[in-house]
């Protein structure tokens, strides 16, 4: 029984949050409330009496359907859809407030209804598009927008519209464009001769990552005579700190540990420096950090994330890769026995890695803010 009034109660509960939306929708976009009246209003309001209706009857259908799974379905995309089509409308009250000169996205679906509707009202508008294969929102907004700024050559033959492409590059921060491989040596207390490797996931870390780079620690890097710098990120420190005491490691200062010449830290606060001072690197391949890599001219061992949309590290990757600009290793392949033969054949053949950094560099783009700016200035004086 008490099961029963739990789902009588979700049920109420679900049909007063409907028909409050849909009423607050409908009111919204009336054209007193809105001050227009448009096809986009009119399907607002549609939208909004049509949520209310449902909500009357909701009940009804919820006992009459033999699936309750495909109405729960049903309900989010019917939601879904009122949100992307209203968003659009909401987007260009916004932007009649603001007024813009132009209006510029970088992909993800909040771009979608504000290019859209920046576009509709004839105000110039671009996208950015950071990785080698572009993602849904991009390509949809392609036909819409003035210009698709593009990270990567092979991104080209993704779209429909070559007129619209501007290769550009993905902008860098000012402090990777200064940072020298001696100065940053010479800032940390690194013999100029010495080899150093630098290793981190990201902010929040990543845990397959970590544990075979612990592996590659406890194997490699403490019997040789190498530096390594390892960031494990906010999300694995306090797992990964305990395993690194076991090895003996020791606190030196807050966040970090130290053993001989390897340091482990939660999060790295002085990437400029570590990075210029590397000579290998071992990385995920989100599009800021292969630019990165790029223009500071590292060699690398790449180990894209296989949970992200469209699979776009692995993507983005590949293109160095396929050049001989870096070493990918997939996940699912990930070994600490693999690791340790790539990073060792990268620090310990100053040929191969010279000839990786020599590559890879040919991808660095260092005027990208100055690309993005022409286009701007472009878009606007038109």
């Amino acid at each position: 029984m008490q099961w029963l009034k739990n789902r009588f109660r979700q049920l109420r509960a679900a049909e007063w949050v409907l028909f409050v939306v849909g009423g607050l929708l409908f009111l919204w976009c009336t054209p007193v409330a809105s001050l227009v009246c448009n096809a986009g209003t009119v399907l607002g309001m549609g939208l909004g009496l049509f949520l209310m209706l449902f909500a009357l009857f909701f009940r009804p259908l919820w006992r009459r359907t033999a699936s309750k799974r495909a109405l729960r379905a049903a309900l989010i995309v019917f939601c879904a859809v009122c949100l992307l089509f209203t968003s659009v409308a909401a987007a260009k009250k916004l932007i009649r407030s603001f007024k813009p000169d132009i209006v510029i996205g970088t992909g993800g679906y909040v771009s979608w209804p504000v290019l859209k509707a920046a576009s509709s009202m004839r105000i110039p508008t671009c996208i950015h598009e950071q990785n080698a294969v572009p993602g849904v929102t991009t390509k949809a907004l392609s036909k819409t927008v003035n210009k698709v700024m593009i990270s990567f050559e092979e991104s080209r033959e993704a779209f429909d519209c070559p007129e619209k492409l501007v290769f550009v590059g993905n902008p860098v921060s000012g402090k990777m464009l200064e940072a020298s491989k001696d100065n940053s040596r010479k800032i940390l207390g690194i013999d100029k001769d010495e080899k150093v490797l630098l290793s981190c996931g990201g902010s929040l870390g990543a845990r397959p990552l970590n544990e075979k780079v612990y592996e590659l620690i406890r194997d490699y890097s403490l019997k040789t005579d190498i530096t390594h710098f390892h960031a494990t990120g906010k999300a694995g420190w306090e797992v990964q700190s305990a395993l690194y005491k076991e090895l003996g490691f020791k606190e030196n200062g807050e966040d970090e540990l130290k053993l001989g010449k390897v340091t482990v830290r939660k999060y790295i606060y002085n990437m400029p420096q570590l990075l210029s001072a590397s000579d290998a690197v071992i990385c995920r391949a989100g599009a800021m950090t292969l630019s990165e890599l790029a223009v500071m001219g590292k060699a690398s061992v790449i180990i894209p994330s296989p949970y992200v949309t469209n699979n776009h590290q692995y993507k983005n990757a590949k293109v160095l890769c396929d050049k001989g600009a870096a070493v990918m290793i997939e996940e699912k392949d990930l070994t600490s026995d693999a690791l340790i033969k790539a990073v060792s054949h990268e620090l310990d053949d100053k040929e191969y890695r010279t000839g990786m950094e020599n590559t890879v560099r040919e991808f660095a783009v260092t005027d990208t803010l100055d690309r993005i700016y022409s286009i701007v200035k472009e878009l606007v004086k038109k």
